[in-house]
């Protein structure tokens, strides 16, 4: 069995924060939604899945080179929203804006090169969000909810700069997912 594994970006402690404060207002709801632990929420670039260990070295160095000369990358939380939608929400999540045309061709870059390694590129387009709580079960009537997604709609943050891209371990735990640092790459600017 491989390793189960995926590219992300950390937060700095003051986005935390910020996603702590919309979290603490969610639970005072009583929506029916478990929460991710702060230390939890990160940017995921692209999620490996399960890798063979022999092939540690050569993701780094692909790596590597596509984020050779990148410098860092400026984000700012934008707004809340749910998925699919707001009458069947599964996910609830905070939007990104900022330089989220750079960390797609950044995305698209480092796909490329592990391309040889046997990884299928995401297909999708890449538009990153922050999950912050999982519905545990459907909910009746929207209107809480749709207060909450309101009130925190058109809200953004201060920009902050994601300096470095880390390749993370995932272990599925009964208690939920548990992320180990596996390597850093950290970026200019």
């Amino acid at each position: 069995m491989g390793i189960r594994s995926f590219l992300a970006f950390e937060l700095s402690l003051d986005i935390k924060k910020k996603i702590e404060i919309i979290s603490d207002e969610i639970k005072k709801s009583n929506l029916p939604v478990r929460s991710v632990k702060p230390e939890n929420i990160h940017i995921t670039l692209i999620f490996l899945g399960d890798i063979e260990e022999n092939l540690l070295e050569d993701i780094k160095e692909k790596v590597g080179k596509a984020l050779d000369e990148k410098i860092s990358y400026k984000i700012r939380l934008e707004g809340l929203g749910v998925f699919p939608n707001i009458k069947r929400p599964r996910v609830i999540w905070v939007g990104l804006g900022g330089d989220i045309d750079r960390l797609s061709d950044l995305r698209d870059t480092i796909q490329s090169g592990l391309n040889g390694l046997g990884f299928i590129p995401e297909r999708r387009p890449f538009k990153p969000h922050l999950t912050i709580g999982r519905f545990k079960k459907q909910i009746n009537g929207t209107s809480g909810l749709k207060n909450i997604l309101d009130r925190h709609h058109d809200s953004i943050s201060d920009v902050y700069y994601l300096k470095e891209l880390i390749l993370f371990k995932s272990d599925l735990k009964p208690k939920g997912a548990e992320y180990t640092k596996m390597y850093t790459w950290t970026l200019g600017g």
